[in-house]
């Protein structure tokens, strides 16, 4: 089972609507697709970022795997790891190594003829989720029908963005509330939009005032002694994580946050996303799941302190509309399909072109 070849493809996708957070905007999402080839066979994987995350997997990685035995995942990883010292492993280097990974463990599951996840050393059989959207720029009548939605289908969280306009996010709130009813659990991400202080005032509000139990990047995920202020003076769950790449990244949050976050399609893919959770397991951490539904389904099982996983809309629409065989959450959880190979997914090719790069 030696890998034969890799290709790369990049599709941006616009949103359907404009979203910002508070601290970014955007109105279209870019993801880089990085198919791993044995024969016939082949095995998908793929990372959310920009196109030059494809040349660094074309120009830097590709050499690496080329020829290599899939009996030795670990040993690629690293042999990746190492490529791209003087390039630079956090950011675009480990989405790009991340994306490949992904894309040869599902090669070496459908050479099998098997499911991915029972590759894993599994814990679990199915990925809780909650809704992820909210964002800073929707009107408040999208904002109690998208979060209202996943209540009413049987998601028990669901999570809004705010920070970006002080003021109004207490409607914000009161609405998501009004709209998802007392028992569904409520999440707030201010992706760093806050100092500390400003943080921990709102982090007490959020709580007395609307209940919220999850508390995503109240500041800057680099904020160490932020985030540990927050964690230890409010009575809510404090989470970062989303923007660790190298184990180092997710090594500094300890004892800054009550739940690590881990996104496989930049943590290193699912070798990379063991590593973190026997860090999370050695420091008494549950861990929860960033994004990229359909990769993180079937990875996410091999965690053994799983809390859940984030169902993000721009994401779960991206990728029910570039593949066939996606998931779609049974009683607000993601099961992987283990009637299929490997992650179960196929490109549609014909219909991705028209967003091609």
């Amino acid at each position: 089972m030696n890998v034969d070849s890799l290709s790369v493809s990049c599709f941006t996708i616009p949103t359907d609507a404009p979203e910002s957070d508070g601290t970014n905007e955007w109105d279209s999402t870019t993801i880089v697709i990085v198919e791993a080839r044995a024969g016939t066979t082949h095995g998908l994987g793929w990372t959310y970022g920009p196109e030059a995350a494809g040349t660094v997997v074309e120009g830097l990685l590709a050499d690496v795997v080329r020829g290599r035995s899939l009996d030795d995942l670990a040993a690629v990883w690293l042999d990746m790891g190492a490529r791209l010292r003087n390039a630079g492993r956090p950011g675009i280097g480990f989405c790009a190594l991340s994306a490949v990974d992904l894309a040869l463990w599902d090669l070496r599951a459908r050479l099998l003829d098997v499911p991915l996840v029972s590759l894993l050393p599994a814990s679990h059989d199915r990925v809780p989720v909650y809704g992820s959207g909210g964002f800073c720029s929707y009107s408040e009548e999208r904002l109690r029908e998208q979060l209202g939605g996943w209540a009413a289908a049987g998601i028990p969280r669901v999570k809004m963005k705010l920070g970006r306009d002080r003021e109004d996010d207490p409607h914000r709130l009161t609405a998501a509330r009004d709209a998802i009813g007392a028992h569904t659990e409520l999440y707030v991400d201010a992706n760093g939009a806050f100092g500390a202080k400003e943080a921990l005032r709102w982090a007490r509000r959020y709580v007395e005032e609307w209940d919220v139990r999850w508390f995503e990047e109240p500041v800057s995920s680099a904020d160490f002694d932020g985030l540990r202020l927050v964690r230890e003076h409010a009575a809510l769950d404090v989470a970062a994580g989303e923007y660790a790449y190298v184990l180092a990244d997710f090594r500094n949050l300890i004892g800054c946050v009550d739940c690590l976050q881990a996104d496989v399609t930049r943590c290193g893919g699912i070798t990379g996303l063991l590593r973190v959770n026997g860090l999370a397991a050695a420091h008494g951490l549950d861990v929860s799941g960033h994004c990229a539904p359909q990769l993180s389904a079937h990875a996410l099982c091999g965690v053994d302190r799983l809390r859940h996983l984030e169902y993000f809309h721009d994401h779960v629409r991206i990728e029910s509309m570039l593949f066939d065989g996606v998931l779609e959450p049974v009683n607000g959880a993601l099961v992987p399909d283990r009637s299929r190979p490997g992650n179960g997914l196929e490109l549609k090719r014909a219909d991705a072109q028209r967003w091609a790069a």
